[in-house]
């Protein structure tokens, strides 16, 4: 696998872009010279940052990036930045009042000194000439712009704390480059170019907003138990529901002539839209999965919808003009161009035990018609006690055991092997089934070569896709939409139109396609995301992935 390397085109151009603007707009040294901190001002800055003690005048507060900081002052001859000795400067009420909308990211506003920076704000419109104050208030706004920075960068938590299966490599932050930045009196420019430029971050900030009003609003109430309820039904649970749909805009007011406590068709309806928002069968039945989703809290869900703010913060800045993006919780797949959806598709992924793992690799090529050469692991796990039990399994699925994985491997009677004796320390053969109706591959597979062995496929299984929860297979990702998906592939090849891909496929002999252009993949895990319609989603976090990374943030565990 190629892993997103540290000098990835994102962290490039986050350094060429802050450079760029310190060098556009930062002042020369005599400008700044109103800001020069007095004798003793200056000696408690110097004391202050060798010691990173606290101070009398603020409860707390560590200062994070005290190497960085230090350097910056002293290369500034210890001129303040934000603080002038008739108050703050505007750049400095900028910073402060994106603080204050941190929560709007699913961020923390306190984690950054805010409340030690506006009692300090306080103390210095009483005390204006008071030196500790300047130097600590100024320390304060500094690390708070740094630490925020961090955290629109990067992330808050390191994905390595919570989700060992997420294999991006994380962006590194340049503290100086931030401070030169800073000092270029540019910071809502900075601010809006560091953050995740993707839509999809957008559209879940939107979202975060709706729950949050919803939630000052009161949130809902929980449905009590019962048996399951359906159309036709009259009920007092039925009221119940029709109020809990009625706050996140499934039903609308029903009107006098429907009593409130009647399972109609409009509810029904309200129901299902429901169900297909939260990945649930949409069968327009409350049953026990429907009832539980409907009660889940609106603060779980803005916390959910806190986590995948979070995750769109660990991945690359630039995900491609075009790329194909899996949300493996969402059993989905999208073909995005120029940020626009242009083909969609369900697909089927790891079960839990065989988990689908988070990561990016590019396309190089296809095969139609492929072998598979099934994989150790399943061949012993999933494979070997049904030959044990069934001596002709391999013969009426079309898998041809081979002695090797070579060229030239040599066909073997599967009847003369002691399959009892074959163990994961002792399997020397190759399980190969040929193409045909029966290959687990279907007619196609999509390749994206990596260390975990993953790629797209078709699949003989269609029925799969008939199901709301996707989590059958190996590892290994089967698509709804194989054919469009080649077609999509190979619509710049003069040489693959669609009916030379089917009569390709039709001949039943392995063709390898090497695509002209590669294009990204980009395997996901979001259990909260926004549909091009602005339809807020809640998937099933199968792999059980956000509650270790909800207490990292509830713990502060940062990324610092």
């Amino acid at each position: 696998m190629m892993r997103i390397k540290r000098s990835d085109f994102f962290y490039i151009a986050l350094l060429m872009a802050a450079f760029a603007v310190a060098m556009m707009f930062a002042k020369p040294e005599a400008s700044t010279a109103s800001n020069k901190v007095l004798d003793a001002q200056e000696s408690f800055f110097k004391k202050r940052l060798q010691s990173n003690s606290t101070n009398p005048y603020s409860q707390s507060p560590k200062i994070y990036f005290l190497p960085a900081i230090s350097s910056f002052y002293e290369k500034r001859n210890y001129n303040t930045l934000w603080v002038m000795r008739n108050g703050l400067t505007p750049e400095a009420q900028k910073l402060i009042l994106n603080l204050e909308e941190a929560d709007s990211e699913g961020l923390i506003p306190e984690d950054y000194h805010l409340n030690q920076i506006k009692e300090l704000q306080a103390l210095l419109q009483k005390k204006p000439l008071n030196n500790e104050i300047i130097a600590e208030l100024e320390l304060l706004l500094t690390d708070a712009l740094l630490l925020f920075s961090s955290h629109l960068i990067s992330g808050r938590v390191k994905p390595a704390f919570v989700d060992p299966d997420w294999f991006f490599l994380n962006h590194e932050n340049n503290n100086s480059l931030i401070l030169e930045a800073a000092s270029s009196n540019q910071i809502d420019s900075f601010f809006k170019m560091i953050r995740p430029s993707h839509k999809f971050y957008y559209r879940l900030m939107d979202a975060l907003k709706l729950y949050i009003s919803i939630r000052k609003q009161g949130g809902w109430s929980v449905v009590p138990s019962g048996p399951a309820l359906r159309m036709g039904d009259k009920d007092e649970r039925v009221e119940w529901i029709r109020k809990r749909l009625s706050i996140t805009g499934e039903t609308g007011n029903p009107g006098f002539s429907v009593p409130l406590d009647s399972f109609d068709e409009s509810l029904s309806e309200g129901v299902r839209k429901f169900q297909k928002r939260h990945g649930l069968e949409t069968d327009g039945v409350v049953g026990a999965k429907t009832l539980a989703a409907m009660n889940v809290s609106v603060e779980d869900r803005i916390r959910q919808i806190e986590i995948n703010l979070e995750r769109w913060r660990w991945i690359p800045r630039d995900l491609g003009v075009r790329y194909i993006l899996v949300n493996i919780a969402d059993y989905s797949l999208a073909v995005v161009e120029n940020q626009e959806i242009v083909l969609e598709m369900k697909v089927v992924v790891g079960k839990a035990y065989r988990q689908t793992p988070v990561f990016s690799e590019k396309m190089r090529y296809l095969v139609l018609n492929p072998f598979w050469s099934i994989p150790l692991k399943i061949a012993v796990e999933d494979k070997l006690p049904i030959i044990i039990n069934d001596p002709d399994y391999l013969t009426k699925q079309g898998i041809k055991v081979l002695d090797g994985w070579s060229e030239n491997a040599q066909e073997i009677n599967p009847a003369v092997i002691n399959w009892k004796k074959m163990n994961m320390n002792y399997f020397p053969y190759n399980l190969r089934q040929d193409p045909g109706p029966m290959n687990a591959l279907g007619k196609i597979k999509f390749m994206f070569p990596n260390k975990f062995f993953i790629y797209l496929h078709d699949t003989p299984q269609r029925g799969l896709f008939r199901r709301a929860a996707r989590d059958f297979s190996s590892g290994c990702i089967r698509i709804e939409k194989p054919f469009e998906l080649a077609v999509y592939l190979l619509k710049n090849d003069p040489q693959w139109p669609p009916e030379a891909i089917k009569e390709a496929m039709g001949k039943g002999v392995q063709k390898v396609i090497r695509l002209k252009d590669f294009i990204p993949v980009h395997l996901l895990y979001w259990t909260a995301w926004v549909n091009d319609h602005g339809v807020v989603h809640f998937g099933n976090d199968i792999y059980n992935r956000d509650p270790s990374l909800s207490r990292a943030i509830k713990s502060r565990i940062t990324s610092t």
